[in-house]
């Protein structure tokens, strides 16, 4: 696992600091330079958390989503936002990549759950019967044992070829239902235990093939703020604004994904 190149960068600021304090020399231009680019799908985008910015069109940026919180806080020299709601990883490798240089530091991406058809299964647990709705999970989780691990190989050796020198920070994502809550979203705790089990075997895959990478669980971060529990960080079904539906609100992504991207970067 690669060492964290923005904690080598505030390291070599602090030697150069101290240098300079004490006369032996000044921080060249050089280390100030910090290139960061966020890729991915609606959880990097931030749909769900509003506020978004309409020059991103149906892509649905915003500054309130991790990754502009990161940089607003860590003032990267450059800052490349690219993710995008409804991305698929074809979607990265044509229309994500080309911010990324030799001298891009950090990379951050979530991936993967739209190739898995995470909208249909939604979709299909609210409408449809809890068979049909756990058949479809299984679907789910057959694509990801059969098609996506290819797929996310793909990615991420695109983004080495691209950003070699690259810290690559792979987020996964949030299980959506705290069991045995308080719940009216009118799913039944089987489909519920049966999409937070899908969930983690997402998870599980992704983390898989990010392995030379570093994949970030925000698993933990999320818990105690499911759909169900007394203080969500999930929007559950939205019927005014569907899309949203099972996405982090602004509290997720700035209580959930933020740490996670900051404890790994």
């Amino acid at each position: 696992m690669r060492m964290s190149r923005f904690a080598a960068l505030t390291s070599s600021l602090l030697l150069a600091a101290s240098a300079a304090l004490f006369g032996a020399g000044q921080a060249s231009a050089a280390q100030a330079d910090f290139g960061y680019v966020a890729l991915g799908d609606s959880y990097s985008s931030g749909l769900g958390a509003g506020n978004y910015d309409g020059a991103s069109g149906n892509c649905k940026r915003t500054t309130r989503a991790y990754p502009a919180l990161w940089a607003a806080a860590h003032s990267p020299q450059t800052f490349a936002f690219t993710a995008c709601s409804g991305a698929r990883t074809g979607d990265v490798l044509s229309s994500q990549l080309g911010p990324l240089n030799s001298g891009t530091d950090l990379v951050s991406i979530t991936i993967g759950g739209n190739d898995a058809g995470f909208s249909d299964v939604m979709t299909t647990c609210v409408l449809q019967s809890e068979s049909t709705c756990v058949n479809r999970v299984n679907q789910a989780k057959a694509y990801v044992d059969s098609t996506l691990p290819g797929q996310l190989d793909q990615v991420y050796n695109a983004i080495d070829s691209r950003a070699p020198a690259a810290r690559v920070v792979v987020l996964g994502y949030p299980r959506f239902y705290k069991l045995n809550g308080t719940c009216t979203t009118g799913l039944t705790e089987g489909e519920r235990a049966a999409i937070n089990g899908a969930a983690d075997y997402l998870n599980a895959a992704i983390a898989k093939r990010a392995a030379n990478h570093g994949f970030a669980s925000v698993a933990g971060a999320f818990t105690g703020h499911e759909i169900c529990s007394g203080s969500p960080w999930l929007h559950s079904v939205n019927w005014l604004n569907i899309a949203e539906s099972y996405h982090p609100t602004a509290s997720g992504q700035s209580g959930g994904y933020l740490p996670v991207l900051t404890n790994a970067a």
